[in-house]
């Protein structure tokens, strides 16, 4: 998909594909949550990753000899990124863990991005950002502040969107200096994947497949919408503003919310509705502003 897409108009096309690919990230992140062994679960997400990377980096062009620390370091990201998400979702319920992690994410690329990075922020999209970043906290704490014992499933939630937001910096500049985003992507999916299955074996052992065998359809379903969200994201890095698609990733939240109260039957009430619309007043501050 990645490789087809940049026949399509490129400004035009990258705010379209990162809202379809915060769908399909709300749907597999669903998925994944809906499992019993969630473990289990990232496991397979890993295998399937691995799996089409493999096939993938036998068809795309090798990443420039630059790309390689860029894939290097966003691998071990991407690898933290799923311990801590599968730590809150062990510790916490969807509806709260979701938005808190993608939620933290936009506020610390748009930082990072114009204060280390010295990338220009025009006035209206920071205040897109940060409108956004308002709704988002907004459906994050939309039940009440958290009691003593949600902390470690929030700070496992938190530290996931930091690691969302190191591993974004990282494959947007990665993927400029790669010479090709298809094998940027090919190679970044095949070594992540490799090591959450060397991990859950390590702890499971031999029991390790057998937790597997019914969960293989919905994990490895799961596995292909999370590689073809990121995928999408990566080629819209190479095309657009770091800080803009960061924030429009977050999109998924609104999805997320959705998912959580038709499929896991929790409560969206007035004030996850008045998030939800904040989140979207901010989408569209974001995209008026974005060419000026």
């Amino acid at each position: 998909m990645p490789a087809i897409l940049p026949s399509v108009t490129g400004a035009a096309a990258v705010p379209a594909v990162v809202l379809a690919s915060a769908v399909l990230h709300a749907v597999w992140n669903g998925l994944t949550h809906g499992l019993r062994d969630k473990l289990a679960g990232f496991t397979l997400i890993s295998l399937a990753s691995a799996g089409c990377g493999a096939v993938l980096v036998c068809l795309a062009p090798l990443p420039a000899p630059a790309a390689w620390p860029y894939i290097a370091a966003s691998a071990a990201l991407q690898v933290t990124y799923q311990l801590l998400l599968l730590r809150a979702y062990q510790l916490g319920d969807f509806g709260q863990m979701y938005p808190t992690a993608r939620g933290t994410s936009p506020v610390v690329v748009a930082v990072v991005s114009t204060v280390l990075l010295g990338h220009s922020l025009a006035a209206g999209q920071a205040l897109g950002i940060a409108v956004i970043a308002c709704g988002l906290a907004g459906l994050a704490l939309a039940d009440g502040l958290p009691g003593r014992g949600q902390l470690p499933a929030l700070a496992a939630a938190v530290g996931t969107g930091v690691m969302i937001a190191s591993y974004t910096l990282v494959d947007g500049s990665g993927v400029r200096v790669s010479g090709s985003v298809f094998g940027y992507i090919a190679w970044l999916f095949l070594c992540q994947g490799l090591v959450l299955p060397l991990i859950a074996g390590a702890r499971r052992g031999r029991a390790l497949f057998t937790a597997l065998r019914p969960l293989w359809g919905r994990g490895l379903a799961g596995g292909l919408l999370s590689l073809l969200a990121y995928g999408l994201v990566v080629w819209a890095q190479s095309r657009g503003d770091l800080s803009t698609i960061a924030a429009l990733r977050e999109t998924s939240i609104v999805f997320g919310a959705l998912i959580g109260a038709v499929v896991f039957r929790e409560r969206l009430g007035h004030r996850r509705i008045a998030a939800s619309a904040t989140v979207l007043v901010g989408i569209a501050v974001l995209q008026l502003t974005a060419g000026s």
